[in-house]
């Protein structure tokens, strides 16, 4: 979209930090904007953060693991506004460094229900009222520096999360109708709930305002953190170097090009 104005915004775990920021950057584009959160959040100060900017901002309570709270959060901003626009999966926990082999089970799937399924729970109930409402639309999903190498040692709970909303992401992109837009937002090291014992990273409204750029610019992949691309080669340069040792290109190597084959049923 190149322009936000009188759109609505609505974004998930949004009372602070990184989605309490795009929230504002939304905000002074011109968008209404739904700010939503934990019921232990304090959703009234973002609010009037937002407001005090010029900003038409509301707050609804929404746990995104919980599939009833993300339909009742679309049913309050329909209500509120009569259309939604744009749609931030940003909500997201993170997790201490832990190795695999001593992470408790239940933590590993807290951090899906949150991650994973309240990504799928906000695609799917917003989603379909898009496609109902049969006008401009927008699903943007929070993924990470996480989403392209594990850059965090032994958060395998939350690495494994973020490579999991990269490739929903752009399965979805396949999916939806040409009107409504998808793309994925990749933050590095950003000053959020997230990294505030960390003392360390991108000033968030920086951030977030690099990343608008590339939103209204249509981008697919919203990235800020330049030195990622390194971290990225090198995955690719070892996975391509197994490649040309192993199963180099040959004539007729697409036989079983999974995505060749699908193309011709």
């Amino acid at each position: 979209m190149q322009s936000y104005a009188d759109k609505v915004v609505v974004i998930t775990g949004s009372a602070t930090g990184i989605g309490l920021s795009l929230a504002g950057q939304f905000g002074m584009d011109g968008a209404k904007v739904v700010v939503s959160g934990l019921p232990s959040d304090d959703l009234a100060t973002a609010v009037a953060e937002l407001e005090g900017r010029g900003i038409t901002a509301v707050s609804c309570v929404c746990d995104v693991s919980q599939r009833e709270d993300v339909e009742n959060l679309a049913e309050f901003a329909f209500a509120e506004f009569g259309q939604v626009d744009v749609l931030v999966n940003n909500a997201g926990i993170g997790q201490g460094m832990t190795p695999l082999i001593d992470m408790d089970l239940e933590d590993f799937r807290r951090v899906f229900e949150v991650n994973i399924f309240g990504v799928v729970h906000g695609i799917q109930v917003f989603g379909k009222r898009f496609i109902g409402q049969g006008t401009p639309a927008a699903i943007y999903n929070l993924g990470s520096e996480n989403s392209i190498y594990p850059c965090v040692p032994s958060a395998h709970a939350y690495v494994s999360s973020k490579h999991s909303v990269l490739a929903m992401t752009e399965l979805l992109a396949e999916e939806v109708p040409d009107f409504i837009e998808v793309a994925i937002i990749m933050p590095g090291l950003v000053k959020s709930e997230l990294t505030k014992n960390l003392g360390l990273g991108m000033e968030t409204d920086d951030f977030t305002a690099r990343i608008l750029a590339q939103l209204k610019a249509g981008e697919f992949y919203a990235v800020s953190h330049a030195y990622n691309k390194v971290r990225l080669q090198e995955r690719y340069e070892k996975i391509a170097a197994a490649y040309d040792t192993y199963a180099p290109r040959h004539e007729g190597d697409d036989a079983f090009d999974i995505r060749t084959l699908i193309s011709k049923l």
